[in-house]
């Protein structure tokens, strides 16, 4: 999507306004197409805000929405069993960085990424975008392989995913949580990309493994240039075919919607956030990334590509994925 602002322009001008629902996050970069600032090129826009994981739900199986927020694996995963109709646009609504997402129990005496080696280690999903990040993160910078861990599950997983030879995971019973578990001490570590209530309640033993994250993805980032992707946004494959300007024309919007955002940001007359050094953490973000936007979208931009390039590496590495995609392949030419 090299030029959105000219692709199938003429053919939408022909065809008329397009009626479609958008699902997505609550996210400062969207929030001018949900208040109308930003309006899509022919397209008669509603925005629906659902927390993502039920966005998820509902539109892996049953395509409830003609657009919406997608986690990016799960995508993947579908794609390759043909199950979902869906096509996605290089539109990234969710970045993390994931060394904050590792809580462990103090039991379990895990004081370097390195001591997970033979722990019992739970993930909502083994699928989970997050989880396939901190997997490859451990793998590629502390030597920890998936198969030295013990995974579970939350039992409300419901993927007919099976793991690879020599990886054990398994679900939790159907009476617990992940989170009581990891304050029992009935799992010595948690991947979550939300944090666990116990750690928000400041429950004794339980905490970050990585106690200064900040530094340590700041690190992380120095060193391989990724800044981790966790979704995309995603159209209702027949629509798009009905409608092939429709993609582009949803890219320049979500595109114009992030300016406006980072614009509010650094805005130094009244903060639009309450943080009080805000604008110091921007212009840090600044320095570190390199750019004024270090939150782009698309496929021209080198980090964008770097980032997918080892995202779909580790999806086919850990077994979710028989083969590694190419990039083009999982978007709208």
């Amino acid at each position: 999507m090299t030029s959105p602002a000219r692709a199938g322009s003429r053919d939408e001008e022909s065809a008329g306004s397009v009626r479609l629902t958008l699902a997505c996050g609550d996210y400062d970069r969207t929030r001018a197409l949900r208040d109308g600032t930003v309006k899509p090129r022919g397209v008669e826009l509603t925005c629906v805000t659902l927390p993502p994981i039920e966005i998820f739900r509902r539109m892996l199986r049953h395509q409830e929405f003609e657009a919406s927020e997608l986690g990016f694996v799960p995508f993947m995963v579908a794609l390759e069993r043909g199950e979902p109709k869906l096509v996605g646009i290089p539109v990234f609504p969710s970045r993390c960085f994931r060394h904050s997402a590792i809580y462990v129990n103090d039991r379990a005496r895990i004081d370097h990424p390195r001591d997970l080696a033979g722990k019992r280690v739970g993930v909502l999903s083994y699928v989970n975008t997050a989880a396939v990040w901190v997997r490859g993160i451990l793998g590629d910078d502390y030597g920890v392989r998936p198969e030295e861990i013990r995974w579970l599950q939350s039992a409300t997983v419901n993927q007919a995913f099976q793991p690879p030879g020599g990886i054990s995971l398994e679900s939790i019973p159907e009476d617990r949580t992940l989170d009581n578990m990891l304050a029992a001490g009935d799992l010595d570590a948690l991947i979550s990309p939300a944090m666990p209530a116990p750690f928000l309640a400041g429950a004794p033993g339980v905490r970050r493994l990585f106690a200064d994250f900040a530094g340590a993805e700041k690190d992380y980032f120095r060193r391989t240039g990724v800044f981790p992707i966790m979704h995309l946004v995603v159209i209702r494959r027949a629509l798009h075919r009905s409608h092939p300007w429709l993609g582009a024309s949803l890219y320049e919007a979500f595109a114009a919607a992030k300016t406006v955002a980072m614009r509010s940001l650094y805005d130094t007359v009244a903060l639009k956030s309450s943080l009080p050094w805000m604008i110091a953490e921007i212009e840090e973000a600044r320095a570190l990334f390199g750019r004024a936007d270090y939150w782009p979208y698309g496929l021209d931009d080198p980090m964008n590509r770097k980032t997918l390039e080892v995202l779909t590496r580790y999806a086919y590495e850990q077994g979710l994925t028989s083969r590694r995609f190419a990039t083009e392949e999982l978007f709208v030419a």
